[in-house]
């Protein structure tokens, strides 16, 4: 499978849809924010420059300060994937985020998204 075209995607153009999904289901930007910053160790002036820059996937997942430690007890399927099984190191970290914000849209608590 080739990744190179979601690789290159701009994380400003994923970063709305996110939102949107979680709006959808009664959740707010704050908590997407919270869902980013816990995985990738971002803060919020850090991500508004990504997404200021149009930063793409695989530099914004490869340059995060630090993929939280506990990101390995998130599993699932997720696109018809199983998070865990993922080979790709960047795609599991994408894929891992994408499950973060689908837990929030289906009402998951805060603290069982970051694995508290």
């Amino acid at each position: 499978m080739n990744n190179s075209k979601i690789f290159s995607m701009p994380f400003a153009n994923i970063y709305p849809l996110y939102i949107q999904k979680a709006e959808r289901k009664g959740h707010t930007k704050t908590e997407v924010d919270a869902i980013i910053f816990w995985l990738t160790g971002y803060d919020e002036q850090s991500l508004q420059q990504h997404l200021d820059r149009k930063t793409d996937l695989e530099t914004f997942f490869n340059h995060a300060p630090q993929l939280n430690p506990n990101a390995s007890k998130i599993t699932g399927v997720i696109c018809g994937y199983r998070v865990e099984e993922i080979e790709d190191e960047l795609m599991q970290k994408i894929r891992y985020l994408d499950k973060l914000i689908d837990e929030l849209a289906k009402g998951k608590a805060m603290d069982k998204i970051l694995r508290k």
